[in-house]
This record gives C-alpha cells, structure tokens and sequence, in this order.
C-alpha cells in the first residue's frame, strides 16, 4: 500500500491503527475467559472459541425473535439490545459451567493430557451444534446500529480519509467496562479473592475454608460471560454469524493470552488490543491471507526474548 503524501500516510496508520483498536476489544474480551480459567487451576480451555461462537449464533436468534431491525425507535432498540446482551452472557455463562461441570471437573485429577483431549472434543460438539443451528454456510446479522462517521458527520472535519464510525464506537464502549468491572471485581470483592487464592495455591485455599469448585465454576461462569459479550458484539460490528467463527477468534485470542501473559488479566487485555492491531496492518498493508502468519510470527519473537509473555505469567508461588 502507497502513500502519497506523509499527512495521506499518517491518515492511513491512524485510521488501521482504530479498526486494529476495535477488532482488538472484542479479541481482547475472549482472551480474558482463556486466561482466567488458567490463572485458576493452569488448564486451557480450546473451546472457548466456539462458546464465542455460540454466543453469536444465540445473540441472532433473540434479535430475530424480537423482529429488530434499523427502523426499530431508538429506545424500543436499545433497550432490546441490552436485553440482548444479558440473555446471550447469560446462556454462554450456563453453558460453559455445565461443560465444566460434566467435561472438566471429573478429569481434574487426570493426567494432563485428559481435559485437554476433552476441551478439543467440546469443542467439535460446539462447532457441530453451531452449524446445525444457522447452516453450514455465513448467516447475516441485522445492521442495527447507526454507522454515522464521527469524524466527518459529526465534527465536521472534510476531507479526511479518516473515518470512526458510532459501531466503532460501540465496541469500545462496550467492551472496555465489561473488561474493567472483570478487574474490579476480581481485586475488591470477596468472591475475587477467593478466586485469586485459589490461583496462588489451591490447597491451601480449601483449608481456609474456600469451595473449590463454587471457586472455579464462578471462574469458568464469568469467562462464558464474557464469551457471550463478545459474541454480541461481533454479531452487531461485523454484521455475520458463521460456525467456523470461533477457530479464528479462539485462536487469535488465544494467542493474545499467550502474548499478553498468560494468566494475566492486563496482559490479556493488552495482548488482544497489539494482536488486533497488528491483524488490521496487515490485512491492509500486506494482505490478509498472511495475516495469521504475521500474528503467529510476532507471537514467536515476543516468546523467544520473553518467555513469559509482554506483561509476565501470573504463576503459583511454591515454597
């Protein structure tokens, strides 16, 4: 991709630098469930990514059901949105503590290998219940959010090649609440500390009188949660809903846990926003078939230098 000038230039980086942002909040949403239920009890839980899935699917079927469309009134519309947003955090929440209640608390004991085999068949069993609620092939989400160019429309400034939409918006102002409640709740409430001394040494926890497993199923419920946000948000932003959906965002998420730290929660969160990012770069600068290539190559050079990822991986302390 040319430049013409350097003030075209610089407008082109900012505005692949915003849609790298926006992409990168929702990676970052699904990075954060990965990296919580192996801060937790160190197991990665690979259908995550399809549970995102699922949340899309979910979130089209409520929106249907409700016959939502760009002329709904404004109010009736985000009202139902909302309502949208919490059935589709809650069906993902219910969903991933019944897979951890039935295909990962029996094996917690097992050899390592055993819940990791089990998450990769959850994961297909997710896939097909995917295609065979929408079809094998990419369904369309109803436009419903207002696309109006806050640059141009808004304030007023012509001729910029520069565009941020009110949808950009709307992930932004969505998902980064969604990501600092996660963080609040887990360093101030009751609840999060029982989570965070579980993480430290899961033993020990249980004699101070901790429930193990009430600990770990809150874990696995808000990272469904926040799947099931996720999933909205996709939905809304990219105006499709397909079953194969979730590989590609449970994997780039994944990756952003791993850049991030992980097992961190900033890191998660920092991690999905570098690897969203570098994803928009190179689908526009290079091209969009190397653009896993380019994620998964910078991933590799983060992990040779640091190991631990850009912010560090968040380990038990064993005396």
């Amino acid at each position: 991709m040319s430049c013409n000038d350097l003030s075209h230039c610089a407008q082109l980086l900012l505005q692949v630098l915003l849609i790298g942002i926006s992409n990168g909040a929702v990676i970052a949403l699904i990075a954060l469930g990965y990296t919580l239920v192996y801060g937790i009890i160190e197991f990665i839980n690979f259908a995550h990514g399809d549970l995102f899935m699922l949340g899309t699917m979910f979130s089209l079927t409520v929106v249907t059901t409700f016959g939502l469309r760009k002329s709904t009134p404004g109010l009736q519309l985000a009202l139902l949105l909302v309502v949208t947003l919490a059935l589709a955090m809650l069906f993902c929440a219910t969903a991933n503590v019944v897979i951890e209640r039935i295909a990962y608390r029996p094996l917690r004991s097992a050899p390592r290998l055993a819940p990791l085999i089990s998450a990769i068949g959850v994961s297909f069993i997710l896939i097909n219940i995917g295609q065979y609620w929408n079809g094998a092939s990419p369904v369309d989400f109803p436009n419903l959010l207002p696309n109006i160019d806050l640059i141009s429309d808004v304030m007023g400034i012509k001729g910029s090649t520069v565009s941020y939409s009110t949808k950009d918006l709307f992930v932004i102002a969505l998902a980064v609440p969604l990501m600092a409640a996660l963080r609040l709740f887990v360093t101030r409430t009751r609840l999060g500390k029982a989570m965070r001394a579980t993480a430290q040494d899961r033993e020990a926890a249980a004699l101070m009188g901790i429930d193990i497993n009430v600990t770990i199923a809150l874990t696995f419920l808000i990272g469904g949660a926040l799947a099931g946000s996720a999933g909205f948000i996709y939905g809304l932003y990219n105006n499709t809903a397909w079953f194969l959906q979730g590989f590609r965002g449970g994997l780039m998420a994944f990756t952003a846990a791993v850049f991030g730290g992980i097992g961190n929660l900033a890191g998660a969160f920092l991690g999905g926003m570098l690897i969203g990012i570098a994803a928009a770069f190179s689908d526009f600068f290079f091209d969009p078939r190397w653009t896993q290539a380019v994620v998964f190559a910078l991933l590799i050079l983060t992990l040779v230098f640091r190991p631990a990822g850009i912010l560090g991986q968040t380990v038990r302390e064993k005396v």
